[in-house]
């Protein structure tokens, strides 16, 4: 088996994946996952995708990801190894896809308006 490169997408994270066979090895911006992303959480999401397929140990994943904080980069690196490893065996997608995590979130902060505080937020308004 070659080498699988999938993106993932969510906010502004952007995590590239390339998986490989091996023994289960995950790093992140070359370091190991739990430097990486230290809270149990985080780890769980990354990890979510060879839990439901069980093949915690059969790949080897090197994750490039940058953008956005940390919680929406676990998400991006999620998603990207759901479509990796859709590609390498389509019979995960029947177990990845109810679990909407072959879904691209599309949700994003909306953008500061001129003459406003935040997005939608105003300025006080004093009448007098």
């Amino acid at each position: 088996m070659e080498v699988v490169h999938k993106i993932g997408r969510r906010k502004t994270a952007v995590a590239r994946v390339y998986v490989s066979e091996g023994k289960g090895n995950i790093t992140v911006n070359k370091k190991d996952l739990k430097d990486y992303f230290t809270t149990a959480t985080l780890q769980y999401k990354v990890k979510q995708p060879f839990a439901l397929t069980e093949n915690e140990d059969s790949y080897d994943v090197k994750v490039n990801v940058y953008g956005g904080g940390i919680t929406g980069q676990a998400e991006a690196v999620r998603l990207a190894l759901s479509r990796a490893l859709c590609e390498i065996n389509e019979e995960h997608r029947i177990v990845l896809k109810p679990e909407g995590l072959l879904t691209r979130d599309p949700r994003m902060v909306e953008r500061k308006k001129f003459g406003q505080k935040k997005a939608r937020k105003k300025f006080q308004f004093s009448k007098r």
